[in-house]
């Protein structure tokens, strides 16, 4: 599975490192993904996801129903 978070899409973005000389060097800008685990109250199980920190904190605003359809939607996941 790659990169790229399940819920708001976000994935590596590129950019350079620049010295004090400001000689410039291609790098990868990661997003801050972490395995976790969310229940689902609608279908009583749990759903393993890879989400970003700002997924999470648009799972907590929105609750996880809605995001996941959302997401489903926007084709970042295709089954949950």
């Amino acid at each position: 599975m790659s990169r790229i978070c399940q819920i708001t899409g976000k994935k590596v973005m590129v950019g350079n490192n620049v010295s004090h000389s400001k000689r410039r060097t291609k790098r990868r800008f990661y997003p801050n993904l972490m395995n976790k685990r969310f229940f689902l109250e609608e279908e009583d199980r749990w759903v393993t996801l890879k989400v970003s920190a700002s997924g999470i904190r648009n799972i907590t605003k929105k609750g996880l129903k809605v995001a996941l359809e959302e997401a489903k939607q926007k084709g970042f996941i295709a089954n949950y």
